[in-house]
């Protein structure tokens, strides 16, 4: 899938949205993508993470990806819960998630990683990173090994640095803001914030 198709899903299903946005980094932002929107269509869904599964293939097959397989699959939640889970199911491998406890990502409910598992960490949009590198330091924490990171939305544009390679379904060049100086047509809207971050 190239960037338009990818774009047309997000589209047909409501999930690109235009206004004032607080990101999850606390930048603001005029787009938002509410990958939710996208994954509540089973269909929609599955066909993001398939082409998502493919090029992770296809990066093992290279050598992007050195080294072998990959023997789980783990996301931070909430927004990578459902991703994770279908490109796990594409690849035909466990999923799990973890979880904020006191701030801090950890697996729970049960979920272990054996030692030396290679791990792909798997979220559903990347902008600043911070999420990524959290759930991987508590897949590392937890004793797997994160061989690669991947998203279906990069939108640091390929700006991002997980210390592992990363595999996007597209990446998406959308401006972001310091609070502290946003453009005028962007302060003059009403701040929403959308995703799950510090929600009580």
């Amino acid at each position: 899938m190239d960037t338009e198709e990818v774009l047309d899903v997000f589209r047909a299903c409501g999930a690109l949205l235009e206004g004032h946005f607080i990101l999850s980094s606390g930048l603001r932002s005029p787009r938002y993508l509410q990958c939710a929107r996208v994954m509540m269509h089973p269909v929609q869904g599955e066909r993001l993470c398939r082409a998502l599964a493919e090029r992770i293939n296809a990066r093992l097959a290279d050598g992007t990806i050195a080294g072998g397989g990959i023997d789980c699959v783990v996301s931070p939640a909430m927004g990578g819960v459902i991703v994770g889970y279908e490109v796990a199911r594409q690849l035909g491998v466990p999923a799990m998630f973890t979880e904020r406890v006191d701030g801090s990502f950890t697996l729970r409910r049960g979920f272990a990683i054996e030692a030396g598992w290679r791990v792909l960490m798997a979220e559903d949009v990347v902008t600043t990173g911070k999420s990524s590198r959290e759930c991987i330091a508590a897949i590392e924490a937890a004793g797997g090994r994160v061989v690669a990171a991947s998203a279906l939305i990069d939108r640091s544009a390929g700006k991002v640095d997980l210390g592992v390679p990363f595999v996007s379904l597209t990446g998406l060049d959308v401006p972001s803001y310091d609070p502290n100086d946003l453009p005028p047509e962007l302060a003059a809207l009403p701040a929403v914030k959308p995703g799950s971050r510090g929600l009580a």
